[in-house]
């Protein structure tokens, strides 16, 4: 019976909207269908364009991310690069003053050497013109020593050793007396005694 109620009651809806569809106006309808349709269509022309827009907004911040994070590296980069010039600077700075301290020294040893060899060269002219005046005169006074005592000297000995030969008339006779243990007047007199007093 209520299943029979409920029959009656579909059966009644189907006919009112069968009727409702049939009272309705078909270009009404049809335009209103042709509306929804547009606009539907312009929303997802509308979600496709925003969606683009959206795509594309994120690769320009993805670049811009990118590009920043180049240039903070090249950044880093340029600085490892300039520490490093400093540190090159300051390298070649205490080189150069290494260099600067080296080279006034070098030049004050040159100095001091160019000095010594002038007083050199001085002193051998001296010395040059001392031996040119001394030697000759020394050579001669040894040389009337020996006509005189006709002793010939050794130079190579101790400083209180007098070494030599006496070269007489018919002997040569060898001196060699230590000064240390006898007075200068002994060692005169033996001397004197080899001296020939016939002249």
């Amino acid at each position: 019976m209520a299943q029979g109620h409920k029959f009656q009651d579909l059966e009644e809806t189907g006919e009112a909207l069968v009727g409702f569809i049939n009272s309705s106006q078909p270009d009404k309808l049809k335009g209103l269908k042709d509306e929804h349709q547009a606009l539907f269509d312009q929303h997802t022309e509308t979600a496709k364009i925003v969606t683009q827009i959206l795509k594309d907004l994120a690769q320009i911040e993805e670049n811009a991310g990118q590009r920043l994070l180049d240039m903070e590296q090249e950044k880093m980069q340029r600085e490892k690069e300039l520490e490093s010039l400093e540190e090159q600077l300051r390298q070649c700075t205490a080189k150069s003053q290494i260099t600067d301290s080296e080279l006034q020294f070098l030049q004050r040893e040159f100095e001091s050497l160019r000095n010594a060899e002038n007083e050199l060269e001085i002193l051998q002219s001296e010395v040059e013109e001392d031996t040119t005046e001394v030697i000759p005169s020394a050579v001669y006074v040894a040389q009337v020593y020996y006509l005189i005592t006709k002793i010939k000297w050794e130079y190579d000995t101790p400083a209180n050793i007098l070494k030599g030969v006496h070269y007489g008339a018919d002997l040569a006779t060898p001196i060699n007396i230590d000064t240390s243990s006898r007075s200068r007047i002994d060692v005169s007199d033996q001397l004197w005694g080899f001296v020939s007093t016939e002249w």
